[in-house]
């Protein structure tokens, strides 16, 4: 089964943390790259730009219209992702416990029901 590991950062909290926690987090992502490659899990992992960054397309009496900024005002924002491959639910919560941004911020764990591939 193909699961979505979605990292979700509060910058606040990230604020809060020294810079041996920072480098912990960085050399943990590396770590955790490393395992779930070996293991054979890793499908792909993706670090998004930060919400100021993006912009909001919707289509309104049929004509686009855009904005910048994030979809939301929201204290949390989607700052990336595992995408991985595993036998169970209970595996992917495990793979998700290890992802280093669990100690301070919330990883959330979506099934994927439906994949095309090129």
């Amino acid at each position: 089964m193909k699961y979505l590991l979605l990292i979700h950062m509060n910058p606040d909290i990230w604020s809060t943390l020294t810079q041996a926690d920072i480098d912990e987090v960085m050399t943990g992502h590396d770590q955790f790259i490393k395992h779930i490659t070996e293991t054979g899990e890793l499908i792909r992992t993706d670090a998004l730009a930060e919400p100021e960054q993006s912009s909001v397309v919707r289509v309104r009496q049929g004509a686009p219209a855009v904005t910048d900024g994030p979809y939301v005002e929201a204290k949390e924002f989607l700052a990336g992702f595992y995408f991985v491959e595993c036998e169970t639910k209970e595996r992917a919560c495990e793979l998700a416990a290890m992802i280093p941004d669990a100690k301070w911020n919330a990883i959330e764990v979506r099934a994927i029901v439906h994949t095309q591939e090129k």
